[in-house]
């Protein structure tokens, strides 16, 4: 059974004095609730309640307050639309199931009738067809506090029985067996008593509004906080991701975002600062201040190892918060009682700046007021969402620079594979032609004379010489970047090197004029740690490259001094060609040639600086060059480690490397 026709229609039909108007769902709400405090109030006047609740749900939310209403009146009714166990049933209270499709499961329904006032709630639920399909196609949930009702609440003794008449016949139709107790209320309440009216208490039903007001304007101020939180929240990323888009740079990001989380947290002090999980310590690089009389943290170095707040965040990542650090029960904080009392912290946060695990940097606030501050979850909310976006600023700005590092990485094997294939045509293309002609000359020509003959065969070994210099370079270069040279360390006199390094030079070099070769090396030095026949083979590469750029009237000097007495610093000297100030770095590249690969006026192949650095490194040492300018000359330094006084040679190395001293004296002595 089904009954299409409206309630608020019929009301409106037979009483024409009233005039509809709109609530919302929130309105309806209290209104009923402050009706039904007022029948709880009434105490010993049993009144007649009707109440129509559209769906079970809506009736489950106020059994509870129907079965205490039930204890005063034995004339309650209440009406709805069954969903799981609502039924038809006579218990504390007649409970009336209609058919959902019903016209009343469209509407709200609340009449009150006592023997000294009365007062009835009579509405109709607003919705569009189209609105309902949508949001039933779409399956959305429908805003509870926005549903519009349109419908009748009076005082009005008159309207008030004419609404009970109708929702009491349409009571009778669904549950006729209730005839004889419908009857009974329609004769004991239904009668007009125009004058009651003067005798009703309005004290509970305006209390119970103004409660509701003031439950609705608490809740509304804490909407307003909410939304001021998130939109502060939603300030500050922005900021932090326009200062990221606008530079790569972390020192501009933190600089912004320390002051703007540093205002808009409203503390005395913010601080963020770079550092890992391992480290000893941190320096605070950037900080934020409310107070410039505080004292300030920006420069100092922020123990780590000792800093249990730090420890604790670093192994569990996750936030530390101290409300009160002068009764903090969570931790003991007695090792850095000296930092809380120095910088006056009273009131401590902690957030870690983490990205897939990795600790990347930290952001502290301080309060330091007289009183502590307890940190909220929004406050706390809101520092992590700027921790986020920080760190992935951080990765951003690493992975720019790896990618930085990367493309000059690419430009330098670039720069290499062009000057590689420029030595190969040059330095490899131009002896093969002349091993080729002098060859082909040979075995055309059997009638050549003797010293013709002489000539060709020293012209082919001397570029032969020249092709094993430059394959051996390369080998020896490749073999040391790779790191696959197998040193030989112990013991040596610096000057034994030297004295080495000057015989193969002057026996290398016979065909042109040398400057004049000074070694200013004292005896006495202590011995440098170092593999023999490496020494040897820096002190002749840079020999010969002061050889190459000094003319015959200038000079070299090799010189060796102690410095700072862990290490033995070499110099070697010329008055050459000298070197440009900004290439002082770029000497010890690879193929490096300041004339260039092609056009040069001394030989070479651009790989024996390059050598010497990677030597020196391998030994323990360091390398430079010095000069003032072209024409000016140049100095060649680099320094070995010392040998300790108590270190003994060991035997497995010592003899290897006398045996080659002699084997390179007897050398050159036959040279000689």
């Amino acid at each position: 059974m089904s009954i299409q026709t409206s309630v608020l229609e019929e009301l409106l039909q037979s009483s024409p004095q009233l005039h509809p108007q709109l609530y919302f769902k929130s309105s309806l709400t209290a209104l009923s609730h402050a009706m039904e405090d007022q029948v709880l109030a009434s105490g010993s006047q049993p009144p007649l309640i009707i109440a129509s609740f559209q769906q079970e749900r809506f009736y489950r939310q106020e059994a509870h307050r129907y079965e205490r209403i039930a204890a005063i009146t034995p004339h309650v009714y209440v009406l709805a639309a069954p969903e799981t166990s609502f039924t038809n049933a006579s218990r504390d209270y007649e409970t009336i199931a209609f058919e959902p499709d019903d016209q009343l499961s469209h509407e709200w329904h609340l009449v009150v009738i006592g023997q000294k006032y009365a007062t009835c709630l009579v509405c109709q639920e607003r919705s569009t067809i189209a609105a309902t399909e949508k949001e039933a196609s779409l399956q959305l949930p429908t805003m509870d506090q926005t549903r519009r009702f349109e419908g009748i609440w009076t005082f009005d003794r008159q309207a008030s029985c004419q609404a009970a008449r109708i929702l009491l016949d349409r009571i009778l139709i669904y549950r006729p067996e209730l005839a004889t107790k419908i009857q009974q209320a329609k004769a004991e309440y239904l009668h007009d008593q125009s004058d009651s009216m003067r005798e009703v208490d309005p004290d509970p039903f305006a209390q119970r509004l103004v409660t509701y007001l003031q439950a609705g304007q608490y809740k509304l101020q804490k909407a307003y906080r909410s939304i001021a939180a998130r939109e502060r929240r939603e300030r500050l990323v922005n900021l932090i991701t326009a200062a990221i888009r606008q530079s790569l740079d972390p020192h501009e990001i933190f600089k912004v975002a320390v002051e703007e989380l540093g205002q808009a947290m409203q503390v005395c002090r913010c601080l963020i600062y770079r550092c890992r999980s391992t480290d000893a310590e941190a320096t605070i690089a950037h900080e934020f201040r409310s107070d410039p009389s505080l004292p300030s943290l920006l420069g100092q170095v922020w123990s780590l190892r000792d800093h249990i707040l730090f420890q604790t965040m670093a192994t569990q990542q996750e936030t530390i918060s101290i409300p009160d650090t002068s009764e903090s029960k969570e931790f003991d904080l007695s090792p850095l009682a000296a930092r809380i009392d120095r910088w006056s912290i009273r009131s401590w946060l902690i957030v870690p700046l983490i990205y897939q695990g990795r600790l990347l940097g930290v952001i502290e606030l301080h309060h330091c007021q007289s009183f502590p501050h307890a940190w909220a979850a929004e406050e706390i909310e809101l520092v992590e969402a700027v921790a986020a976006q920080l760190g992935v600023a951080l990765i951003q700005a690493e992975s720019y620079a790896n990618l930085e590092d990367l493309n000059q990485q690419l430009e330098a094997l670039e720069r290499t594979r062009s000057n590689l294939i420029a030595i190969t045509g040059h330095e490899l293309r131009t002896p093969l032609s002349t091993i080729q002609v002098c060859l082909e000359s040979l075995a055309s020509e059997p009638d050549m004379m003797p010293e013709l003959r002489q000539v060709m065969l020293n012209t082919a070994l001397t570029d032969a010489e020249r092709m094993r210099k430059l394959i051996q370079d390369f080998i020896t270069l490749s073999r040391l970047e790779s790191g696959r040279v197998e040193w030989h360390l112990e013991p040596i006199a610096i000057d034994e090197c030297v004295s080495l390094a000057l015989s193969s030079i002057r026996t290398r070099l016979t065909d042109m004029t040398l400057p004049h070769i000074t070694a200013q090396v004292p005896t006495e030095l202590p011995p440098v740690r170092a593999d023999g026949e490496r020494l040897v083979e820096v002190l002749s590469k840079l020999l010969d490259n002061a050889c190459k750029f000094t003319q015959p009237e200038g000079e070299v000097v090799i010189e060796a001094k102690p410095r700072d007495g862990k290490m033995l610093e070499v110099t070697i000297t010329d008055t050459g060609r000298g070197i440009e100030p900004n290439r002082l770095e770029a000497v010890f590249d690879r193929f490096y040639q300041e004339e260039g690969a092609l056009r040069r006026t001394a030989g070479g192949t651009g790989l024996g600086l390059a050598i010497c650095r990677q030597i020196v490194k391998g030994l323990g040492g360091t390398i430079w060059a010095e000069s003032a300018g072209r024409d000016q000359g140049s100095t060649f330094h680099f320094t070995l480690p010392i040998a300790e006084a108590s270190e003994p040679a060991p035997a497995a190395a010592k003899t290897p490397a006398k045996s080659r001293r002699s084997n390179r004296k007897r050398a050159t002595i036959s040279e000689t």
